[in-house]
């Protein structure tokens, strides 16, 4: 188990664990029908994946992604995860940002049927997420970083 962990990528995790908690109590909030505290717990849960969105980028374009550092033989399992996680990740901010218009517009019926999938989506991106951090920096030593603009303009 590895020791020493990146302050970027341990943070943008934070960030979409925050976000993903932050989801699951504002679903908890409008069961209560606590429709203010709902919206504004659903916002801060935006703003922490905005921010997660950010350090990721921000460190993907300028820093690099991580290759897996585990064992070969679970090399294509990590992938077909990270896939799957990605995909997660790109289908739920999609719908998380379609549920936020419809609940600020007042647009609840369209809200209604699709806050709950959005919800279940984006807790699932949270948990995969935590999982690939895990596997590339805590179980196993990250493999090589390289930055996009070094892979792209090879300096």
């Amino acid at each position: 188990m590895n020791t020493s962990l990146p302050l970027l990528p341990t943070i943008s995790t934070t960030f979409i664990m925050l976000s993903s908690i932050s989801v699951a109590i504002g679903w908890y909030l409008i069961k209560q029908k606590k429709i203010e505290a709902h919206k504004k717990t659903m916002l801060v849960a935006a703003v922490f994946a905005i921010i997660f969105f950010i350090l990721y980028a921000s460190r993907t374009i300028f820093i690099g992604n991580t290759a897996f550092g585990g064992p070969d033989d679970i090399k294509i399992y990590y992938t077909i995860f990270l896939i799957f996680h990605i995909t997660l990740a790109t289908v739920g901010a999609v719908m998380g940002i379609i549920s936020l218009i419809t609940g600020y517009k007042n647009n609840l019926a369209r809200h209604r049927k699709l806050g709950p999938i959005t919800s279940v989506i984006w807790f699932f991106t949270g948990i995969t997420g935590l999982t690939v951090y895990l596997l590339l920096y805590v179980f196993y030593r990250g493999g090589e970083t390289t930055s996009v603009i070094k892979a792209i303009l090879g300096f």
